[in-house]
């Protein structure tokens, strides 16, 4: 009967607290799905991967920007209409993906086992794209920037201090601070002012943005330990989806906006956008998220006006400040600064 109890209860050892079994160098979480409590297998060196990878994704979306530009000089199209088309592409691809490889049903069980934070990360996504968008307009492009990509790490830094009940480590802080004001020399590098007909509300609005980005990448990041890349891409996006189509559409509609374009350009622009920097980029993301704690990925999407910025100034004819050439260095410095602060607990 020992032996018997012993054999039993190195079996429930192996499982993970859903009663599915862990394989190995499969992340494991403990108590509290916190930064300090992701626990990458494979030590330091998984978390430089996911900090990669995540900062892939900050140089995918920083093409969002002079994409945008370009799309709206050349069809004429709303902000939010385009939303709407780049969702029901990134939808198009991730349903074929998940078609072809022969996995539907999987991955439906799999996200209806995690439907609430399923559901939870992808109405932050969707929240968190809207009011950028809208902010975008109200204040202008350098002060939504700012507020809310700045906001972001910040409120992170925060959520950890309570939520582990310590202030948070000085490597950190003083990472967060340095990417911040790198964010604020890349986005004034320039120095032009911006025609913001509502900058009071659009800075509200962006505060709101930057608080739904950085909240879905920390309720993304205990997910990712418990879905695979392609299960929680496509739910995710699938439900973002469900709030932007409809949502651009009515205002496209109520505004008296035009809903389609001839410009063939355009329309392959809007499947880059959707296909690269929402279903591709969260891919990255995602898988980051695995082995980087939420805090430090944010930091490392800041490479995403720094991208916008260099596109600008190699394909779009603009000049990069001495203060953008800082800038730029110091959020690369913050993000490799935050991968050090960032020492995963050893494996349980």
């Amino acid at each position: 009967m020992r032996a018997h109890g012993r054999v039993r209860q190195a079996r429930c050892d192996g499982d993970d607290h859903v009663g599915r079994r862990r394989r190995p160098g499969q992340l494991r979480r403990r108590g509290r799905p916190g930064d300090d409590e992701l626990t990458p297998a494979a030590g330091s060196g998984s978390l430089w991967r996911g900090l990669l990878l995540v900062s892939l994704a900050g140089i995918v979306w920083g093409t969002i920007g002079p994409g945008a530009q370009v799309l709206h000089d050349r069809s004429g199209l709303g902000s939010l209409t385009v939303t709407a088309y780049r969702a029901i592409a990134a939808v198009a691809v991730l349903a074929l993906v998940v078609g072809l490889t022969g996995r539907l049903a999987a991955v439906g069980r799999a996200a209806r086992a995690e439907w609430r934070r399923v559901v939870a990360v992808g109405v932050l996504t969707a929240a968190f794209q809207a009011l950028f968008f809208v902010s975008v307009v109200l204040a202008g492009v350098s002060v939504v920037t700012v507020v809310c990509l700045g906001f972001a790490p910040v409120l992170l830094l925060a959520v950890d201090g309570v939520r582990d009940r310590r202030p948070p480590s000085g490597g950190r802080a003083v990472s967060v601070v340095v990417a911040v004001a790198g964010l604020l020399l890349v986005t004034f590098a320039g120095g032009a002012g911006e025609n913001a007909p509502h900058p009071a509300l659009g800075i509200l609005l962006a505060l709101a943005s930057g608080a739904a980005y950085a909240l879905s990448a920390d309720v993304a990041a205990p997910l990712s330990q418990d879905l695979d890349t392609l299960t929680i891409t496509a739910a995710t996006v699938g439900v973002a989806a469900l709030v932007l189509v409809p949502l651009g559409l009515v205002v496209t509609a109520v505004r008296g906006d035009p809903f389609v374009t001839t410009d063939a350009t355009s329309w392959a622009l809007i499947a880059y956008l959707g296909v690269f920097t929402l279903a591709i980029a969260y891919a990255l993301l995602f898988t980051g998220l695995r082995t980087t704690p939420s805090g430090a990925a944010v930091v490392a999407t800041l490479l995403e006006p720094v991208t916008a910025v260099l596109i600008a100034v190699l394909l779009l004819g603009e000049h990069l400040t001495p203060a953008g050439v800082v800038g730029s260095l110091l959020v690369v410095l913050a993000i490799a600064g935050i991968g050090r602060a960032s020492e995963p607990p050893t494996p349980q």
